[in-house]
């Protein structure tokens, strides 16, 4: 990699980061599908497209460190590794929290899953995923400012889930297992939102050099010893 011109380097890693984008976008989809459907072999996808993505997400952080590593990176050239590594830690988990929720479902039936509205909420998730994606894709500084409005009604979904859960907790017929299984889903749902609000403020930070960031990270301190 040292022996290639640096922006040829970073602009294969941003491609390849842009392909793990659409894949993890591909699997949320798919999980979101499963949501609806509860069909096990669409749920079996998830879970094996999600290996995949994990192998893809341990090659390109040894290709950013590779280059940091090698390269003297210019300041807005080790904005965008720290931008691209950090977006690919969160890919990474937006595809745990899929398999995360397919592997609920099980413990919930199609009465319950619709009584909760897990439809609306995967649906404005996936919006917010997408507007991510698309925002890094096209460096679209506009389209990631737009993801924390999605976000702030994730959140009140996610409570108003939260406290219709609790309150058929206290029902004597309740059955505890599967609320549980309820409150865990639309909580993987709140996080893989938050996820995407992170990845739309790294898209900031690489467009701007805006650090609304958060700071002191463990990416942060190891990035900063390889380059002081």
């Amino acid at each position: 990699m040292a022996e290639r011109p640096v922006h040829e380097n970073i602009r294969e890693l941003s491609d390849s980061l842009t392909a793990l984008s659409e894949a993890v976008l591909r699997n949320f989809l798919l999980a979101i599908d499963v949501l609806q459907s509860l069909d096990n072999d669409k749920a079996w996808q998830v879970k094996n497209s999600d290996r995949e993505i994990d192998e893809a997400e341990i090659q390109l952080e040894s290709q950013c460190l590779s280059f940091l590593a090698l390269q003297q990176p210019v300041a807005k050239d080790f904005r965008t590794i720290v931008a691209i590594m950090k977006i690919n830690d969160n890919l990474e988990r937006i595809g745990d929290l899929s398999v995360h929720i397919v592997e609920r479902l099980p413990e919930i039936g199609s009465g319950l899953q619709r009584a909760y509205d897990f439809d609306s909420m995967g649906i404005k998730v996936g919006e917010m995923v997408k507007k991510a994606v698309d925002a890094f894709a096209y460096k679209d500084e506009a389209l990631a400012r737009q993801i924390n409005q999605l976000e702030e009604e994730i959140d009140l979904m996610h409570r108003l889930i939260f406290k219709k859960a609790m309150a058929s907790m206290k029902e004597p017929s309740a059955d505890i297992d599967q609320l549980i299984a309820v409150l865990s889903i639309s909580r993987y749902l709140e996080r893989i939102a938050d996820h995407a609000t992170k990845i739309a403020r790294e898209v900031v930070y690489l467009v701007t050099g805006e650090k609304g960031r958060e700071k002191d990270s463990a990416y942060d301190k190891l990035l900063n010893s390889l380059v002081n």
